[in-house]
């Protein structure tokens, strides 16, 4: 399986025998531009446009913005109910968290989760190996936060997503600010080539250049 980080939320996961897309963007304070990708699933957290840009992917795909659970091409998808805020959803409304099965690698995507897990969802997202968790704040859970949350779903990698980068012109932070606040030293790569036997043993903070 290769993971690459498109940019923002978006990623594109490429197994054996499908390819997603999560959450690609087309945002005015977003000065990336979203390239035209082809997939087999696209998922999309919630229905803001730097999040639900699906336009940019080409082709017939299965498009995935809803709680419930999917079967690709023997890749398993659920999505999971969430909150985009930590008033129950009355600010922002509601989130949908994804996680997905894809070459025996249980990924997590959170989309734009704006407050910590409770029970039913920790138990629904049970085994994931690979957790991508937003950092920035203000539109979804902040560093602090964040480390809760992955201390609550203990993958073994964790990639940061939706953090103030080059080109990302939102009232967020940056990614120094969650580093500092999980203490680890992270991989900083291009893609991540990884398979189920490869998963370490210890947690490790891997970041995507976009």
């Amino acid at each position: 399986m290769e993971i690459s980080h498109v940019g923002h939320s978006c990623f594109k996961i490429v197994g054996k025998n499908l390819t997603v897309v999560t959450d690609p963007f087309n945002h005015p304070k977003i000065d990336l531009k979203m390239p035209k990708l082809e997939a087999n699933v696209v998922t999309i957290s919630h229905g803001h446009d730097d999040h639900n840009y699906k336009d940019a992917i080409k082709g017939e795909f299965l498009l995935l913005d809803s709680p419930g659970e999917y079967e690709v091409k023997e890749c398993f998808f659920q999505g999971i109910t969430s909150f985009h805020d930590d008033k129950n959803g009355e600010e922002r409304g509601t989130n949908t968290i994804f996680t997905m099965e894809i070459d025996g690698v249980h990924i997590c995507h959170l989309g734009d989760l704006g407050t910590e897990l409770d029970s039913e969802q920790l138990e629904a997202m049970n085994g994931v190996d690979i957790l991508m968790v937003p950092v920035g704040g203000t539109y979804t859970i902040d560093p602090k936060t964040a480390v809760k949350v992955i201390n609550d779903v203990t993958p073994k990698i964790v990639i940061p997503m939706h953090y103030k980068a080059q080109g990302i012109n939102l009232d967020i932070v940056s990614l120094d600010k969650f580093l500092n606040e999980i203490g680890e030293e992270p991989e900083t790569i291009d893609k991540l080539k990884i398979m189920k036997k490869d998963l370490p043993e210890e947690m490790k903070v891997v970041v995507l250049k976009s």
